[in-house]
């Protein structure tokens, strides 16, 4: 397996209010995390990084009791990222600097030959397989509710002026329901996890194909996605990891 990430401040913000959680060595089991801040002065940078340190240690200190069997490592995601969100939600109270403060979260540990994911926001996690790339994650913002409902098409959210609203973020209220769902990562399959700072900024048929033709170079794939989305504007911070199960 082959994975790489990186994050960037993009072309319009003073800061990089996105975190990112890359595996700093090869483990049975592999998490990997992007987690999209939001709020005034440095809250959204705090909340982020509190919400990637919480659910990474809680899946950590937690996994080896899962047995590694399914339903217990649903349980323990759903459960590292609902503390999570209590965590950073009471931290906002207790600081008025932090006071609204708030992050998406997009989850996946990676165990064998399965993907388990948490999710919460409108960052993304998509699967490549077969020449197809499918979006894993479902966004918890206004616009996605619009598109389900039928009022508008998926063309016409691309360029909605309400896409950037949420309906549900982790920090901003004392409890939340996270999506929590398992899939299959077999050979060949690609994963991308990215904020929207990069799918605001280059098309869905762009990143599929830097994403195939650099399956291999995956350092460079990251690379040219930042920089197309800095092309493009870069209006938001930008993050992305990828991981290659050759």
């Amino acid at each position: 397996m082959q994975y790489y990430g990186m994050t960037d401040t993009g072309m319009q913000r003073k800061e990089n209010q996105d975190r990112i959680e890359v595996p700093l060595k090869e483990k049975d089991a592999k998490l990997f995390i992007v987690a999209d801040g939001m709020g005034g002065a440095n809250a959204g940078g705090v909340a982020s990084k509190m919400a990637i340190e919480y659910v990474k240690n809680a899946i950590v200190d937690g996994i080896e009791e899962t047995n590694y069997e399914k339903e217990n490592l649903e349980q323990l995601i759903r459960k590292a990222i609902v503390d999570a969100n209590r965590y950073v939600y009471n931290k906002s109270k207790e600081n008025k600097e932090y006071s609204g403060m708030g992050t998406t979260i997009s989850v996946a540990l990676i165990i064998k030959n399965k993907v388990y994911i948490g999710h919460i926001g409108d960052s993304r996690i998509y699967r490549i397989r077969k020449h197809i790339m499918r979006q894993l994650t479902r966004d918890h913002s206004y616009v996605q509710e619009l598109v389900r409902n039928g009022t508008i098409t998926k063309k016409d959210a691309e360029n909605h002026p309400q896409k950037n609203i949420l309906l549900k973020v982790l920090g901003c209220e004392p409890n939340v329901e996270p999506d929590v769902m398992v899939k299959g990562f077999i050979k060949d399959d690609i994963l991308l996890l990215c904020s929207d700072g990069l799918t605001n900024m280059v098309d869905k048929d762009e990143i599929y194909d830097v994403v195939t033709n650099e399956k291999n170079k995956l350092e460079k794939a990251c690379n040219t996605l930042v920089n197309q989305a800095k092309k493009n504007g870069g209006y938001d911070n930008i993050s992305v990891i990828l991981i290659f199960n050759d």
